[in-house]
């Protein structure tokens, strides 16, 4: 139990640093945006690639930052089952810009690199988290 709680201390380290760095990958990409959001408009079937990358993050960035505040989140199943479900790259029009091969625009991919990785560490530790919950009677 105490060897789980140190690696859960840990990775809350780990998720505000990936934070940090998250907010340095979208400053850095913002000249890129302007480019993207015309390049990428949404249609009537879906949102523009900058509608999905702004709810992605939105999502992500809540959980991690719900961490890196209070350390967990009330409902654990809740937030692991969402979190599974919000691959950045099950979005079709993310993943499209993402493979594309004469997409110019390093700095959103790089800042997607990160935003999945802050997805995984985040169920990675909310997995650790509801295993050791005390279980209430």
């Amino acid at each position: 139990m105490i060897q789980a709680q140190n690696k859960l201390e840990i990775q809350k380290e780990y998720v505000a640093l990936l934070l940090e760095q998250l907010t340095i990958a979208d400053r850095d990409s913002s000249q890129e945006r302007k480019a993207i959001a015309k390049q990428y408009p949404g249609s009537e079937q879906e949102f523009a690639l900058l509608e999905e990358l702004e709810l992605l993050t939105v999502n992500i960035r809540g959980y991690a930052s719900i961490i890196k505040l209070t350390g967990g989140v009330e409902n654990v199943r809740d937030a692991i089952q969402q979190l599974s479900q919000l691959s950045v790259f099950n979005v079709p029009i993310v993943a499209r810009f993402y493979v594309e091969q004469r997409s110019p625009y390093p700095q959103t991919k790089m800042y997607l690199q990160l935003l999945d990785y802050l997805r995984l560490l985040v169920l990675e530790y909310l997995q650790v988290q509801g295993n050791i919950q005390p279980i209430l009677a």
